[in-house]
């Protein structure tokens, strides 16, 4: 069998591996990618008739955080609703409250009842809103209409 030989780490190799793990703990301290300071951002509404999603990127398009209603505990109709809208804001004030954006531009897709109430709820949880754009899809010429009736 022979003596066993053990691989002492060299003083670079233990250096590395500390500020490796120094690195590591920092990060889990601070959220990740999320733990940086943003100042502005973009909030997306998509409000339809079924359901409200709110997501909150950086102005490159990175998501910093997001929430729906059905991931707040609404379910059937009520998501749609302006109420549950609100909430869903609330929510993602909470996760924003140490590194998320203060000045924000609203872009606003969809036909349902959450939108308003969204906007009104992002201004009372005290963000700056920059804009407001729709981005909500119009038919330009819509379907192609049925044939003529013969009777």
């Amino acid at each position: 069998m022979g003596k066993k030989k053990i691989a002492k780490p060299s003083v670079e190799a233990t250096l590395k591996e500390g500020e490796a793990q120094e690195g590591a703990a920092l990060k889990a301290q601070t959220g990740g990618a999320s733990g940086r300071r943003v100042e502005q951002g973009r909030v997306y509404v998509n409000a339809t008739y079924n359901n409200t999603s709110i997501t909150v990127t950086d102005p490159k398009g990175n998501v910093l955080a997001w929430a729906t209603a059905g991931s707040l505990g609404f379910n059937g109709p009520k998501k749609a609703t302006p109420f549950a809208a609100s909430k869903i804001v609330a929510a993602l004030a909470e996760k924003l409250r140490k590194s998320g954006p203060i000045s924000v531009e609203v872009v606003v897709k969809g036909a349902g009842s959450g939108r308003d109430s969204a906007i009104r709820s992002l201004i009372n949880q005290g963000f700056n809103i920059l804009s407001i754009k729709d981005v909500t899809p119009i038919p330009h010429n819509g379907p192609r209409p049925p044939k003529v009736r013969r009777v």
